[in-house]
């Protein structure tokens, strides 16, 4: 590539000679420069006439951009109507909710005064004032919205949670109370005064009697944990198994024990078989409950467990 530079008819003329990447790279050069000088331009120039409101500049600059500036503002306003919408929804959810927490909490026996630890009241008395429609809130109404609704969502989750461990101690003091029949047959003997079997005399039989055959299971009326297996004169083989809070049960003339002390046993387990050790006239159960050492009538905790599977089975039934 050769470039001829001349000043005149009869000056002398000047040859520049350029191979192919010299040009190139001018080229390159060229472009590096005009972008930085459009650049400069602009920024100098027109984003300062638009500041200032230089009389033409400013107006070119403003056509130029705005549409650009009415597309960012649509875009920008339909969003803030869609996370107004969602923080709409969050809100409803979060009222059907509290609902729910009242309602369950009222199941799980809590008190307000316990409820409003968790939960503040609402505000009470006189309301008024003019109707002012609602406009799209800006962006920090919604961000402050967003912060308020997280806090009640923590405050939701605290409930639920107080509400769940309650329900928890609700179903493990019933799982740890003996009103599980420990063998599904007749009861033949009660609790109360009756006429000894060996001497013929009043006294007082201290648990139910279950008549049944040899080798029947016996199963655990409530989860607790295994106190002794000891064989004595007269229970002979005897189970006692402890439920806490003073709770005790005895399983009195058995064949065999199939748990050993220390033994953590669940309601409706299978720990001992019927048999007539002891003092028995024939193979039966012997079955106590005791309440801080005294002999309680096991029939009244066996009623109260009766009488709960008779109420959820009416409720699934009107589920049904």
């Amino acid at each position: 590539m050769q470039i001829l530079i001349t000043h005149g008819t009869l000056a002398r003329t000047r040859v520049l000679r350029f191979n192919r990447f010299q040009a190139f790279g001018a080229l390159v050069g060229l472009a590096l420069v005009l972008m930085l000088l459009s650049g400069t331009i602009y920024h100098v120039v027109f984003l300062k006439a638009a500041r200032e409101g230089w009389p033409v500049v400013s107006q070119i600059v403003r056509l130029v951009v705005r549409d650009e500036f009415a597309q960012r503002d649509r875009f920008v306003r339909e969003n803030l109507d869609a996370m107004a919408q969602k923080v709409g929804e969050m809100q409803a959810k979060l009222i059907k909710l509290e609902a729910m927490g009242e309602r369950v909490s009222g199941l799980a026996g809590m008190k307000p005064e316990e409820l409003k630890q968790i939960v503040p009241a609402a505000v009470s008395g006189g309301q008024g004032g003019p109707f002012v429609p609602a406009r799209t809130p800006s962006f920090d109404q919604l961000t402050g919205m967003v912060s308020s609704l997280d806090e009640a969502a923590e405050q939701s989750t605290d409930l639920f949670t107080m509400v769940e461990s309650r329900l928890f101690e609700q179903r493990m003091q019933q799982l740890m109370v003996p009103n599980s029949r420990p063998i599904d047959v007749q009861v033949g003997s009660g609790f109360g005064f009756r006429t000894d079997p060996f001497t013929g005399r009043a006294a007082l039989h201290t648990g139910l009697d279950f008549p049944t055959d040899v080798g029947t299971p016996i199963m655990a009326a409530a989860g607790g944990v295994v106190r002794s297996t000891d064989v004595h004169p007269a229970y002979g083989n005897l189970l006692e198994i402890d439920h806490g809070n003073g709770l005790v049960t005895r399983y009195a003339h058995t064949s065999r024990i199939a748990v050993k002390t220390g033994d953590l046993v669940r309601r409706g387990q299978v720990v001992a078989y019927v048999g007539t050790t002891g003092r028995s006239t024939g193979p039966h159960l012997h079955f106590e409950v005791l309440v801080e050492g005294v002999p309680q009538d096991p029939a009244k905790f066996l009623a109260g467990g009766a009488k709960a599977g008779n109420t959820a089975a009416a409720k699934g039934a009107a589920r049904r």
